[in-house]
């Protein structure tokens, strides 16, 4: 098991699910701080279901060693739900890729007057190009940029703490005013954590197959699980407390730091820009990959195409998309939370004994390549039975504990 790998995965699932949860603030607003202090509320119930089934999902795509998340839904469920899964993730990933272009576009108007189309511009041009690089160096960049948004979240919670004390009961009556695609309070939090988990599932599922150990994979979910419900409290407390100054902007987080200071909101663009590249990307590149699952060669056409149609919607405009688009994608990602959870809980002993099978091949290879060990024909027999009872596709296994022995070794070194 290794610290280093969990961390890694920890870091690529908060910035993942950040970007798509609160990038700009709107979400939270909507979903949780229209209901006033009972938005807090929502927001525990949000974070402890994220908290599983971040866990759950990643677990689950390190135990298929998933390079995208068709054959995974194929694995855990009936033909007709994978195929209804796998349609629906698909859709959404566009979706979600065509609001994110939105909220890029309505950033740099709100901060710098420009229009729309040129801060949507700007966004698309960045993740065509981060898209024609592989999974690990995708999954590379997103973990970088993630303690970058724990920064900005930080800074607005104190700020929020320096206003105290103040009115709650005023500032309930404000919040209460804003508009929520769903309700009551409960419902709208399970909602909003599926609908963030149907955006984030296949890049996910991709992270978790990125990652051999599935110890590392489900320990990384847990870990990415507790520390954004801890960014989504902060965040909810902030725009709550600040909802007065804050409350009918296009992106209230940006709002927010224009209250703090002119400096503190140019950061903050930056900062946004990221969050929202960080989801913009995912969801890009997952949908790119699942697209061309059985043409890679096609894979670079394919996702600048879906690249620039993203780009040509997202000129509807930003707050119209997102009350449409999300609560629909909550309702559906219930589904498939339903499904993940099942499956989990009926094959968690298969998945700890693959974990320990994995642990006997990465030790066989490691004898194999270590010249002051024999390694010997059952040796062999060993590693190539392991490798063919695994759930996951036999030579990808290998080649991919082979890199990560290769890697260790010379870390040693």
């Amino acid at each position: 098991m290794s610290a280093k790998k969990t961390m890694q995965v920890a870091l690529a699932f908060i910035g993942l699910m950040v970007g798509a949860g609160f990038a700009t603030g709107q979400e939270v607003i909507q979903y949780f701080i229209s209901f006033g202090v009972w938005g807090l509320a929502g927001a525990v119930v949000a974070g402890i279901l994220m908290i599983t089934a971040g866990a759950v999902i990643i677990n689950i795509g390190s135990y298929f060693l998933a390079d995208e998340h068709l054959m995974v839904f194929r694995s855990v469920s009936a033909p007709v739900v994978s195929r209804f899964l796998d349609i629906s993730v698909s859709l959404t990933l566009l979706a979600m890729g065509i609001v994110m272009l939105a909220g890029a576009g309505s950033t740099l108007e709100q901060q710098f007057g420009l229009p729309a189309w040129i801060g949507s511009a700007v966004m698309v041009g960045v993740v065509m190009l981060t898209g024609l690089l592989d999974v690990n160096k995708v999954t590379n960049i997103i973990s970088a940029v993630t303690p970058v948004i724990f920064v900005a979240v930080i800074v607005a919670f104190v700020y929020a703490l320096l206003q105290l004390p103040v009115d709650l009961g005023t500032v309930n009556d404000l919040a209460v005013q804003a508009e929520s695609p769903v309700s009551p309070w409960w419902l709208s939090a399970v909602n909003y954590t599926c609908m963030a988990l149907m955006l984030g599932v296949s890049m996910s599922l991709m992270i978790g197959g990125n990652t051999v150990d599935p110890r590392d994979a489900g320990r990384g979910g847990l870990l990415g699980g507790v520390v954004y419900t801890v960014l989504l409290l902060m965040n909810a407390f902030a725009l709550l407390v600040n909802f007065e100054a804050v409350g009918d902007a296009d992106v209230p987080m940006l709002k927010l730091f224009e209250t703090i200071h002119p400096v503190a909101a140019i950061a903050m663009v930056v900062v946004t820009f990221l969050m929202i590249y960080n989801t913009c990307i995912s969801m890009f590149y997952a949908l790119g990959r699942r697209v061309t699952v059985n043409h890679r060669r096609r894979y670079v056409p394919v996702f600048l195409g879906l690249c620039a149609l993203g780009y040509v919607v997202s000129l509807v405009g930003f707050g119209t998309l997102m009350s449409v688009v999300y609560p629909a994608i909550g309702y559906v990602g219930m589904v498939l939370v339903v499904v993940m959870f099942v499956w989990w809980f009926r094959n968690r002993s298969k998945i700890r004994e693959e974990a320990g099978r994995r642990t006997r091949m990465r030790a066989l290879l490691t004898k194999r390549v270590d010249e002051s060990k024999e390694f010997s024909s059952y040796n062999e027999t060993q590693l190539r039975d392991a490798a063919q009872e695994s759930p996951a596709d036999d030579q990808a296994l290998t080649g991919a504990i082979e890199v990560q022995v290769a890697k260790d070794l010379g870390e040693g070194k």
